[in-house]
């Protein structure tokens, strides 16, 4: 009973389906039933032949066909419709699981590979819905053999003894197997998703891989995986050809026990021709729905699996939402404060500790220290990638765990030293922000960040498609295009993670204009390892082991802070 309340989220998504799945179920139950008329149909029509009514059987025929056709007919047009729902139905679960994916805590994407994630969004949501039906099948056949039950119980209660005697057996068989069957397709979805996850990596950093030498351990270790897939399937195919065999066995004493008990029923004249012809199918159909069933418990050892790891994502199993609260930021000006903020990552220490610190707008703002010393962390949770566990951050004097959303991603962007840039045109980049963004508006952004000559002199424009995570551009193109973007945000608070600790003189002298143009306007926070980039800034806030040392002016830290001129001084050498 618990793992049926596993599907209860699939059965509320199909709740605005439930007419259409109705009707479907009807006519494949009513297909079904045409189906048990048959084996009866069949038994006259036999029986008149041996009594030389020609006509009759001749009556019972051509109603058996009408049937036969009937119930072909309906049974297929049902499952067509069917087949419909499902796909809705499973674009609608992956695009909800999709949308809870991203709105998990980064922690969750740390915990988890990112083929894990990719498997349930795409292959456990088809996986689920596209067994519905052979769920349907099943049930209106089950239905359909009470039905017939009931007719072979009032025929002949010793072959109604006969095939429940069977029915019990096969379910210890089905028990038996069942949790087997389970345990190794965890396994094998487990190894399955290491393996999507690598092969996504791979291709995202192909570049790298090719020029690091690294395709042979890569190979090596996606063989091993695969490996691993093998044996797990193997196993699970060793499991299932046992299952099938003693199913099949089964399946055979059923049909055997039953012709022969009504072989010597109809010899004692205990039951008429037209019943043991008719057994003779329904038998079939017993033995039908046991290979039904033992096919379906593979089927459903695999739709369990991956019921349960959607339903982890869908219902917060493994890891909470991020929530927002209900207030917007009106004419931001951008004043954050850090009040008492203690933070650390999970199975660490303490990254910052009663880190208290005010940012104020219209200045170039510096921080720096030494790695590791929680500078990143502060963006981390200014951006909310992270929450606080003590302690409060405020933009306005407001809690950002109040803000909505919206208001928090409008108002504050970041650019890191690695800008995500998505493979499609430089302009769509932009259109993902605002639809109805104008290429005059697109380009004006890109002149305030010195980008938009390069893009001019390209081919096609602002239609150049940028490759995955822009590996068409240089390292200083997609940190200008990156800050176009932000631009584009209009965000009042912009955030420089060592945005040009990789980068050339001539992109470092690019960004530093850009920056210096967006001061008066913004409240810009750098976090720098080139100190070169912020010697200039207004305020600079040296940060060693979790709290601000000093503060003050490059000359100022420079005759000051120990720990500012070791960083400077070793930057020199």
């Amino acid at each position: 009973m618990k793992k049926l309340k596993e599907f209860k989220t699939i059965l509320n998504m199909a709740k605005k389906y439930k007419l259409k799945i109705l009707l479907c179920f009807l006519g494949i139950f009513i297909s079904s039933f045409s189906y048990i008329l048959i084996g009866y149909l069949n038994g006259r029509a036999l029986e008149e032949i041996t009594k030389l009514n020609l006509n009759n059987a001749i009556l019972f025929l051509l109603i058996y066909l009408f049937s036969e056709i009937f119930g072909s007919l309906l049974e297929r047009f049902s499952f067509a419709k069917l087949s419909k729902i499902e796909t809705k139905m499973a674009r609608e679960c992956s695009y909800l699981t999709y949308q809870k994916v991203l709105s998990l805590p980064a922690y969750a994407f740390e915990e988890k590979t990112s083929g894990e994630f990719i498997n349930r969004v795409t292959n456990d949501t088809s996986t689920i819905i596209n067994s519905f039906d052979e769920i349907f099948g099943i049930v209106t056949r089950l239905i359909a053999s009470g039905i017939i039950y009931i007719y072979i119980l009032y025929n002949s209660y010793i072959i109604a003894i006969e095939i429940i005697i069977f029915i019990v057996i096969f379910a210890f068989v089905v028990k038996f197997f069942h949790p087997q069957l389970e345990k190794v397709h965890k396994k094998r979805k487990k190894i399955n998703d290491e393996a999507v996850s690598q092969v996504t990596e791979s291709i995202r950093g192909v570049r790298e891989i090719k020029t690091l030498g690294i395709k042979n351990s890569l190979f090596y270790n996606l063989r091993e995986l695969i490996k691993k897939s093998i044996e797990a399937s193997n196993s699970e195919i060793d499991l299932y050809f046992i299952y099938d065999i003693i199913s099949n066995v089964l399946k055979s004493f059923l049909e055997v026990g039953s012709f022969i008990t009504g072989a010597i029923l109809l010899y004692k004249g205990q039951i008429s021709l037209t019943f043991f012809i008719a057994i003779t199918y329904y038998i079939y159909r017993y033995t039908w729905i046991i290979e039904n069933i033992t096919s379906f418990t593979k089927t459903y050892n695999e739709v369990l699996v991956s019921v349960t790891r959607i339903n982890e994502i869908l219902e917060n199993k493994l890891f909470p939402d991020v929530k927002f609260g209900k207030k917007h930021l009106k004419n931001c000006e951008g004043v954050i404060n850090f009040n008492d903020v203690s933070f650390s990552y999970p199975n660490e220490g303490d990254v910052l500790k009663n880190f208290n610190v005010t940012f104020k707008p219209h200045q170039k703002i510096g921080i720096v220290g030494k790695s590791g010393q929680g500078k990143t962390t502060i963006f981390n949770l200014l951006t909310r990638v992270f929450d606080t566990k003590v302690g409060s951050i405020t933009i306005d004097g407001i809690n950002i765990k109040d803000l909505t959303e919206e208001d928090l991603r409008k108002n504050v962007a970041i650019i890191r030293q690695e800008p995500f840039l998505f493979n499609k045109t430089i302009r769509e980049n932009f259109l993902l922000l605002n639809d109805k963004m104008h290429l005059k508006d697109i380009r004006e952004y890109c002149k305030m960040s010195y980008i938009d000559d390069y893009i001019m002199s390209l081919p096609k424009k602002y239609d150049t498609i940028l490759g995955e995570g822009g590996v068409n551009l240089s390292g200083g193109q997609k940190q200008r295009l990156s800050i176009a973007r932000a631009l584009a945000k209009q965000s009042k608070i912009i955030l420089f993670d060592e945005a040009t600790s990789a980068l050339d003189n001539e992109s470092q002298t690019y960004i530093k204009k850009v920056i210096d143009d967006l001061v008066k306007d913004h409240t810009v926070l750098i976090i720098a390892h080139r100190l070169s980039t912020i010697i200039d800034a207004d305020i600079i806030y040296v940060v060693d082991n979790g709290e601000v040392k000093d503060i003050g002016t490059h000359k100022e830290l420079i005759k000051k802070s120990p720990t500012y001129k070791q960083l400077y001084n070793s930057e020199l050498k």
